[in-house]
């Protein structure tokens, strides 16, 4: 079981940054695939970014070259750096651990949300 909890969403203006952090706790954070998703009001849940515990990434198109996503593996944590931000990054942001090999093990935080508005 690991339990997930983001920090860091807020509102911000077009343009502006923010960091998003996730906290890990109750297993071996290296096992698992760490990642970043987003729910828009009306829409899918969609991924951000992931990265692994050798620090190989992955990023959708919409936040390639803005977002950077990265992790501590001492501390258990993950972080996603957000600049240039539009208003269509307006969401809830998910924390989320995917188990390496077993990936039926995926675990979810409870979200925190991003507002992009002038």
């Amino acid at each position: 079981q690991v339990q997930l909890v983001e920090s860091g969403g807020g509102l911000v203006q077009p343009g502006g940054s923010l960091r998003l952090s996730c906290a890990a706790s109750g297993s071996r954070f290296t096992y698992y695939v760490m990642g970043w998703y987003r729910q828009a009001p009306g829409k899918q849940r969609e991924l951000v970014a992931t990265i692994n515990s050798e620090d190989s990434t992955n990023y959708a198109d919409s936040v390639k070259d803005r977002f950077a996503i990265s992790r501590d593996n001492a501390k258990a944590t993950v972080t996603l750096q957000m600049n240039s931000l539009k208003p269509e990054d307006t969401a809830v942001y998910y924390c989320n651990a995917r188990h390496l090999i077993f990936t039926d093990l995926d675990y979810w935080g409870k979200g925190t949300l991003v507002t992009v508005s002038s």
